[in-house]
């Protein structure tokens, strides 16, 4: 589920829905504007647009003022100048810290506490590929680096480190329109190409983090009286399958990636320039693994309808500046799957053990959110590939041997992954996509 920022603007959400509208006509024509402002309040978690409209005008000017000496502190040690106005929060705290703007003589930085920061690379892995990327000629806010020459430093109690600013629209919002789409998917190839070594798959697309079983969560949730504890137990079954997703293969060879490339992690800036935040998760990933977890994120709506065209310009894109893009199938899915079960666990987790008010309004509606876009049925390989036999057009051209073929073709038959909010069919034949949306229930 999305978040809105403190200090929401009605205008930035106005701007999200018509890039939104774009995107929805890529694969629907009749779409109209309101279409494209419920599609996103069901991904801000409300129903419809005048209640995400009443939630804005609630939160406006909440933001949170930081003391000035920390801000004092942290502008000299980062070199950024003297402080001209309040560090102001922009965000809710995320399970890295919480993000802040400081405005200082020598210009605007973005802020980021680190309280619950769990890095995945130390902070100098992160810049190091943040630098490479920069020199593939991808936008990002530049890492600023102290007085001591450190990414992170202790001030105040805590750790912070600072990014440049630069200026930028609101986050998108998926599905993102083709043309926007084609240019993340060539953003990827030029990250994966760098080979930059890691040592270990980012735990979070590895395994289950926690050690609590999804029953065992679903009873605990109606102990309590959690209002979505129904739901929960409903899709119990749901969230186990999801785990044998690939879980017979091999682990791939990883490399170092952006591993969050969400469209929450990107903006336009002037003229429409794709600039890439959210490197501070930066770990290792097969390559195959993060392109399909792309695709998941950029192609489908929150109702679980895919833009198919945007789908193919990613993949258009990744070949673009991969002459070789890795092989797909149902298997290279599984740090997805993976990633979704860790990422539905922590939500339930967060909702369970908060004691403050607006804390649990928030985490309540993010989970009652999450467990309605589960996939409707079983996500197992075998299943799958029964279940979605036949279910998509025939292929247009001869089966490809070769090896610019995106997805492997053990077999004739055609398969679908259905992950999270997904319906992207996957021609096994000939490494396509299918050209219509598949709704969602079916």
């Amino acid at each position: 589920m999305k978040t809105l920022p403190d200090n929401p603007s009605l205008g930035h959400l106005r701007r999200q829905a018509k890039d939104l509208l774009t995107a929805l006509r890529d694969y629907w024509p009749g779409a109209s504007l309101a279409d494209a402002q419920a599609s996103l309040a069901q991904e801000y978690g409300f129903r419809t647009w005048p209640q995400l409209k009443a939630e804005v005008d609630r939160l406006r000017g909440k933001a949170d003022l930081a003391d000035e000496g920390l801000a004092r502190a942290i502008a000299e040690r980062y070199g950024l100048g003297d402080v001209t106005g309040a560090m102001r929060s922009l965000t809710r705290p995320d399970d890295s810290g919480r993000q802040w703007s400081l405005n200082t003589t020598r210009g605007r930085g973005a802020v980021r506490s680190l309280d619950i920061w769990i890095p995945i690379v130390d902070a100098d892995a992160d810049a190091a590929l943040q630098l490479a990327a920069t020199n593939e000629g991808i936008a990002l806010p530049a890492p600023v680096r102290s007085r001591h020459g450190a990414i992170v430093e202790s001030i105040g109690g805590h750790d912070w480190r600072v990014h440049r600013w630069l200026h930028s629209g609101p986050p998108l919002s998926a599905p993102v329109s083709a043309t926007t789409t084609g240019v993340v998917g060539e953003i990827l190839a030029k990250i994966h190409r760098l080979g930059l070594p890691v040592d270990r798959i980012s735990p979070w697309h590895a395994s289950r983090l926690s050690q609590r079983a999804w029953p065992e969560l679903a009873a605990t949730a109606k102990s309590r009286g959690a209002p979505w504890a129904p739901a929960l137990a409903e899709v119990v079954p749901i969230l186990t399958d999801l785990e044998s997703i690939g879980a017979e293969r091999p682990q791939p060879a990883p490399v170092l990636c952006h591993n969050n490339l969400i469209p929450g992690n990107v903006r336009l800036g002037q003229n429409n320039q794709v600039i890439v935040f959210g490197w501070d998760h930066a770990g290792g990933q097969p390559p195959a693994r993060e392109l399909c977890e792309a695709l998941t994120h950029w192609a489908v709506g929150p109702n679980g309808s895919v833009n198919a065209a945007g789908a193919r310009a990613m993949i258009d894109g990744y070949r673009r500046a991969c002459e070789f893009p890795p092989p797909l199938d149902i298997t290279t899915f599984r740090g997805t799957a993976i990633g979704l079960a860790n990422y539905v666990a922590g939500e339930i987790d967060r909702a369970l053990k908060t004691d403050n008010e607006e804390d649990q309004r928030h985490a309540d509606r993010s989970v009652q959110h999450l467990l309605a876009h589960l996939p409707p049925a079983s996500l197992s390989k075998n299943s799958s590939a029964r279940r979605w036999q036949g279910a998509w057009p025939q292929p247009r051209s001869p089966v490809s041997d070769s090896p610019n073929a995106l997805v492997s073709h053990d077999t004739r038959s055609q398969q679908s992954l259905t992950c999270a909010t997904v319906r992207i069919g996957i021609d096994i034949r000939t490494g396509g996509l299918a050209d219509r949306a598949l709704p969602r229930g079916t």
